[in-house]
């Protein structure tokens, strides 16, 4: 289970650390391979193997390709996709389509989501913050009090 928040650089080849407090927590599974793509905002999901695997066969694989916007929708996700293995110095390279499409320049605000990694430009996630009109606990209430 992935939780908390880094700050860490890209470097010029678009390679990023993936933190040891979220490596500790990548199954052997998963085989130090991730797959990569776009968020439903302006950053980057990244998805040890096992994860995605796990997403596929529960949720991607059950979407009809007949239905104009679930095919459009695994088209956008599936195009921008890449995949990659962690080299020796735990490091992804990130597609620079990717980099693109989620702004990151030369540093990169990585969060723990569970069963992903999210990462972000840290100007568009304080953005991002601020775009709810509720509050923290407005959402919590909301959220988990059903």
């Amino acid at each position: 289970m992935f939780i908390g928040s880094f700050k860490y650089s890209i470097d010029s080849k678009g390679r990023v650390s993936i933190p040891a407090k979220l490596r500790k927590f990548v199954s052997p599974d998963a085989n130090d391979s991730f797959v990569m793509t776009r968020g439903t905002v302006k950053c980057i999901d990244v998805y040890p193997m096992d994860m995605w695997k796990e997403l596929v066969e529960s949720k991607l694989d059950k979407l009809n390709t007949f239905e104009p916007k679930e095919a459009l929708f695994l088209r956008m996700l599936l195009t921008e996709a890449g995949e990659d293995k962690l080299d020796s110095q735990a490091r992804l390279l990130i597609p620079k389509n990717l980099i693109e499409y989620a702004e990151i320049d030369r540093e990169v605000f990585i969060i723990g989501a569970i069963k992903k990694i999210e990462i972000w430009n840290p100007q568009n996630y304080e953005a991002y913050l601020k775009t709810s009109e509720l509050s923290y606990e407005e959402i919590a209430k909301q959220v988990m009090g059903k």
